[in-house]
């Protein structure tokens, strides 16, 4: 049975007192050894391994913990399970897992290793078959609004841009990846009939990969795209995105007008061309930093939220854009803004299923 639990923003509150005691019982014990196993792609695949592990990393920098992560040889759940087992058996009795693809594998881990603390980003155990959705304890789910994101990079790119054809490549047709989909679409109908602007979107132009690790196919796909007179695209791929970015930067330093949307961390400094300017318009991020790190912060202070699914988004600022957008106006910036604060209030909802209309 599914737990739905504890809204983030209350558990810090709660958990802020709880951990300065905390660092001051465990003064002086050895460090808490944190570790991770990568899902498919590298530790620095500039999305949801790097955003994980720089959470991690922020951590160990402050001196909180010992952190170490392995990357399986494989991506089935016997190859993650072996790699949990080797940090386990290094004595890592905190682990994070970025992905759905670990859904199945913290399944069968929170029994095999009960004196172990796991952190599943973007999932929650569940059983092979999906019959048995079981969460004990030891573990923590955590799931993102990804379709709020996707809406406010999509208005962000519509009010920058104003007119034009937008695209969207996807890595595999998985929720997560769907729903980011889905915002991108809802954000620039939304932009299109609040603030008049003239974007449209064609079905030949929203493309799933199949994958999160083929970078050519990425390229390929985006100079497809880019052919055809997209203006931006969405692509929210990992390694896929990699070479989406790589064709708008080859295409940017030639002087043609192509932009990339990124995904889950901030992009910007990726899409930088000679001379400095970057073809990253904006990100629609899952703060999978602040998730990890909060995560070893309620662990150090004695609260980790163990046995629950965590549901992040706009309300509790889960989700959003960069801080700094410095290819968006300062009005554009400033319009987002305003959104955002209309979904933290709901006074604005976003779909996290398809919603027709908007295809040409």
């Amino acid at each position: 049975m599914k737990k739905f639990a504890v809204v983030l923003c209350v558990l810090l509150m709660l958990g802020s007192m709880a951990f300065a005691q905390g660092q001051t019982a465990t003064a002086g014990k050895q460090l808490l050894k944190v570790g991770m196993v990568t899902d498919a792609g590298t530790i620095d695949d500039k999305s949801f391994n790097q955003g994980t592990w720089e959470g991690i990393l922020k951590a160990q920098k402050e001196g909180l913990v010992e952190a170490k992560y392995l990357k399986p040889s494989g991506s089935t759940e016997a190859d993650y399970l072996k790699e949990i087992g080797n940090l386990y058996d290094a004595g890592y009795r905190f682990i994070i897992c970025p992905g759905f693809k670990f859904e199945t594998t913290i399944f069968e881990a929170q029994d095999k290793y009960p004196a172990a603390k796991f952190v599943i980003l973007d999932g929650e155990p569940h059983s092979a078959d999906y019959s048995v959705f079981r969460i004990e304890k030891n573990v923590v789910g955590v799931y993102y609004a990804e379709q709020e994101s996707g809406f406010l990079a999509g208005v962000a790119a519509a009010l920058q841009v104003k007119t034009g054809e937008f695209g969207f490549i996807g890595g595999m047709e998985i929720p997560a990846v769907q729903k980011f989909n889905w915002g991108w679409q809802q954000g620039i109908k939304y932009a299109n009939e609040k603030h008049g602007t003239k974007i449209t979107i064609k079905a030949e132009n929203v493309i799933y990969q199949g994958s999160f690790d083929n970078v050519a196919a990425g390229q390929q796909i985006a100079a497809s795209m880019y052919d055809k007179g997209v203006n931006v695209i969405f692509a929210a791929a990992g390694g896929v995105g990699v070479g989406a970015i790589n064709e708008a930067k080859a295409r940017a330093t030639a002087g043609k007008n192509v932009w990339i949307v990124g995904v889950d961390v901030d992009q910007y400094n990726d899409g930088v061309i000679p001379g400095g300017k970057s073809i990253i318009l904006t990100s629609a991020m899952k703060y999978l930093d602040r998730a990890s790190y909060d995560m070893i912060k309620h662990e150090l202070a004695g609260t980790f939220p163990g046995g629950t699914v965590l549901r992040l988004n706009a309300q509790n600022d889960g989700i959003g854009i960069p801080v700094t957008n410095p290819n968006l106006s300062a009005d554009v910036s400033a319009k987002v803004a305003e959104v955002f604060n209309m979904l933290k209030t709901g006074a604005v909802k976003v779909a996290d299923t398809q919603v027709a209309g908007l295809f040409k």
